[in-house]
Parts: C-alpha cells; structure tokens; sequence
C-alpha cells in the first residue's frame, strides 16, 4: 500500500474537525451578539408615529369643552353679565361726566374756529350775539360762532402750558415739576373761578340755562389773550407783551360782557332799556365781576413768563 495515498485522506480527516469548530464558533457569534438595531428602531418609530397621529386621533381638546353645554351656559351667562355691567357704568358715568353733552360742545370746524378766535380777539364789530336754536335745541357750535364750545378752551389750555415751558426754557428755569405746578396752577385757578361763578349765581338766584359747561368754555377763552401776549413778549420785548395783552384783556371784557348779559339779565336789561330792581343790579354786578376778573387772571398766569 502506498503510503503517499493514504497521506491525503489523513488530512482531510484531521481538517473536518477543525472546519466544524470554526462553523460552530461562527454560529455561536451570531447567537451571542444579536443585532438589536430593528428591535431598538422598532418601538421608537412606533412612537413616533403615535406622536404625530396623536392629536389628530385624540381631537383638539377645547372642541370638547366648547361642546358642552355647560360651558355654553356659563358663556352667555358670563356675557350677559358683562353688557349689564356695561350699561351700568355708562349710565352712572354720564349722570356725573355728561358725555353726550361733550359732544355737543366739540363739534367744530376749521371755519368756525377761525372765526371765534377771530370775534376773541376782536369783538367790537359783531353785532348779533344771540345764541340760534333749532327746536329749542342749539345748533351745534360749527353751525353758530356765539355757541359756546370745549374745544378752543382745551387747546388753548394745552398750547398755553406748551408756550409757559419754551418761556421757562428761555429763562434757564426749565424743569419738569416747575412745568407742571405752572399747569395745575392754572386748571386749579380755572376750576376756582368755576366754581365762585356757580356759588355767586346760586347766591343772586338767577334763573339761566347757563350749565357748568358753560361756565368752563366761556372762563377758558381768556388763554387766547394769554397765548398771543406771551409769544409778543417773547419775540418782540416786554412792551409788546403789555401791548398786545391789554388789547386782549379789553377784548375779552367786551366779549363776555355782551355774551353773559344774554344769559344772566333780564330780557329787557338785556336789550339795553333801564330797568329798575335790586335783583337786577345784583345780576349786572356779577356779570361785570365775571368780565372783570378775566384780566386779572390773565396777567396773573403770564406776567412771570417774560422778562
């Protein structure tokens, strides 16, 4: 026998072995390290896919508390409420702050306000002071310059704070807190004279439709005269400042003269006959001492504001 043949198949028996410890190691590494990675994958894409079809599967959650009835109850309830808690402040609002009234007194124009600084500043040629009334209603202001209105006395109040701060800031004394003592001196001396006006008529027991109203538009008229001297005096020296304000004091005297004594004398005083009677002496002595006392204010508000 050839020892050579035999050799071979020696050899391969003694490689079988070896070839199946390797086939069952490579077995065994399968076993031992198993990929994870689509088992892992696998709930977290799970979830996200309930996360993104979640709030559409579950529905928006308000649609629920909206579908109740409930809560529709407690809504009309809640709103009910609220246009009865409206309609109350409106009503005891306008009990005190007559805003409806307001209106009235700030409907102007460009033509009527032109024309009532105009008739401020000089009324000597004006001959018909009567206020015109439609069903005994008077039409507004912006369809009769003798109306008396809100809205050239609450400019005038602001443009005159305004002129009192560039005529501080002229004499290095500007500050903040002297700006606004200079304001509130001013609407606190405006709401004093309202309120002695109101007490002297209640004193004389005048029967007029003067309202307070009133009394404030025809009381901040005088911060015409006051602007227009101010600005004199500072463009153009003191004297023009004493100038132009005298003539806006004289002005102003004439135009409440011949307003008030509509309002507060008798109908005969009124027309200029002479008409004998304590009362009505009493009545044109209070509408002298209300025209009397607007120069006065308005030299008493400006005279520091230029030197």
């Amino acid at each position: 026998m050839d020892p050579t043949a035999a050799q071979p198949s020696f050899r391969q028996r003694k490689l079988q072995p070896n070839m199946r410890l390797r086939n069952s190691a490579g077995d065994g590494s399968d076993g031992m390290f198993e990929d994870t990675s689509g088992a892992g994958l696998g709930p977290q894409s799970g979830y996200s896919r309930n996360q993104h079809a979640g709030p559409q599967a579950e529905g928006f959650p308000g649609q629920t508390l909206l579908s109740d009835p409930m809560s529709n109850l407690a809504m009309a309830y809640g709103s009910s409420l609220a246009s009865q808690g409206r309609e109350m402040v409106d009503k005891n609002l306008d009990r005190f702050i007559p805003i409806s009234k307001l209106k009235y007194y700030f409907a102007v124009d460009t033509v009527y306000v032109g024309k009532k600084l105009g008739l401020l500043v000089f009324p000597y040629m004006h001959e018909n002071w009567e206020v015109s009334y439609q069903q005994d209603t008077p039409v507004a202001p912006r369809f009769d310059v003798n109306a008396p209105d809100l809205y050239i006395p609450a400019m005038g109040f602001i443009t005159y704070v305004l002129v009192a701060g560039l005529a501080l800031g002229t004499q290095n004394k500007f500050s903040p807190e002297l700006l606004g003592v200079q304001a509130s001196s001013a609407f606190v001396w405006l709401v004093m004279e309202v309120l002695a006006v109101l007490l002297s008529l209640y004193l004389v027991t005048v029967n007029t439709d003067l309202t307070t109203i009133d009394l404030l538009a025809f009381s901040g008229y005088k911060y015409v005269g006051m602007i227009v001297g101010v600005v004199a005096g500072l463009l153009f020296g003191k004297p023009a400042y004493y100038l132009s304000l005298l003539w806006c004091c004289a002005a102003i005297f004439v135009f409440m003269i011949r307003t008030l004594r509509l309002k507060l004398l008798s109908e005969a005083a009124a027309e200029g006959r002479l008409v004998r009677g304590a009362r009505n002496q009493l009545r044109m002595y209070l509408t002298m001492s209300i025209a009397a006392a607007q120069p006065i204010f308005m030299y008493w508000l400006t005279y520091h504001l230029v030197r």
